[in-house]
């Protein structure tokens, strides 16, 4: 919610004692077409989202269904198969999804040589009383489910890894083959930037019904376990089905510790356009950015977090700490689009 918004404001107290929203939902405040809405690398997601809402598949189903492309597309090395790996050189994936009919969310962390992560997470949502799988029992869901195992590490995402390992310290044992003066029968990779792509796809159909759908490879080379917002309902993805979706990409931990979706759904639910919305959400990570290695000066973060939403209207928008894009599709077909954003540069 707003960071003015007094808890008095944001609930009352009915005659009997119990608290409520105070928000209301106008009738026919809803989408009278489908639109999807959808981070930078997901213009083939949000086409396949739209077409599968116009068939009558509920938005949750097309978001997962539309991400599924990117999470088996090697060049994308952010997601799924191909995903760059942990700093052991082992590819873990996280994903929530989110369904707005029901309230129900489903979420995996941490999981291993399954490709479609966000498939999985569809399954915990849809037969366990759980919301989060993380790690082994993540992976045994998987297998007891029928989803094949595979190394998810493609051998251009090997490469980035060996480099960086190589170049990590000149303390250990690890050289790289110009440090032993070798002539290289092949071009090393550049060094590989610590990649924090994910993708991001929020869906409403025709009746005002919302789903969302968050996966990633995580943080690059990170420490093993280590749980970015992609997997946490309220942070990389949320639903409230009277008010509409969010979702992010970007420094994961700046997204949890704001809780950064389920805040621009309670900003939508004040009367905050999409757009608006997103932006309170990136100054609400400026603001609580306070430690010197993550600041280029007080008040402006040195890393990139972006946010996408929709409203339960059909009204999206987007906003980021830096300038980036997003996509969108409606009834005027897919749409790349510039992001509102806080600060001209890093």
């Amino acid at each position: 919610m707003n960071d003015s918004l007094s808890r008095r404001g944001f609930l009352k107290v009915t005659a009997a004692g119990a608290v409520v929203p105070a928000f209301h939902v106008p009738p026919r405040r809803r989408a009278t077409r489908p639109v999807a809405i959808s981070s930078g690398n997901g213009l083939r997601s949000i086409e396949i989202a739209v077409k599968r809402m116009s068939k009558g598949e509920s938005p949750v189903d097309a978001a997962v269904f539309g991400i599924e492309p990117v999470e088996n597309d090697p060049d994308d090395t952010s997601v799924g198969y191909g995903g760059l790996p942990n700093e052991n050189g082992v590819v873990e994936l996280d994903s929530c999804v989110m369904d707005g009919p029901t309230g129900l969310a489903g979420a995996v962390a941490s999981l291993r040589n399954i490709k479609n992560p966000s498939q999985v997470a569809l399954r915990v949502m849809r037969e366990t009383d759980h919301v989060l799988l993380v790690g082994e029992g993540a992976l045994r869901f998987a297998r007891a489910h029928g989803f094949p195992e595979e190394n998810l590490l493609t051998e251009r995402a090997r490469k980035w890894w060996l480099n960086r390992k190589q170049r990590a310290s000149s303390d250990d044992d690890w050289v790289s083959p110009d440090e032993n003066k070798v002539e290289e029968r092949e071009k090393s990779p550049q060094p590989q930037p610590r990649d924090s792509g994910t993708i991001h796809v929020g869906c409403v159909n025709e009746h005002g019904d919302i789903g969302g759908c968050t996966s990633t490879s995580g943080l690059s080379f990170k420490i093993p376990g280590r749980v970015g917002d992609s997997p946490l309902i309220g942070c990389g993805n949320y639903v409230d089905n009277d008010f509409g979706v969010a979702g992010s990409t970007g420094r994961g931990e700046a997204v949890i510790i704001t809780n950064g979706a389920s805040f621009i759904v309670h900003e939508m639910a004040t009367g905050k356009t999409p757009t608006d919305a997103c932006l309170s959400a990136c100054k609400r990570v400026a603001r609580m950015t306070k430690i010197d290695r993550l600041l280029v000066k007080p008040g402006q973060p040195n890393f990139r977090v972006n946010f996408y939403a929709i409203n339960k209207k059909g009204e999206f928008g987007a906003a980021s700490i830096y300038p980036s894009h997003f996509v969108v599709m409606t009834e005027n077909g897919p749409r790349k689009r510039e992001t509102a954003y806080l600060f001209d540069n890093v």
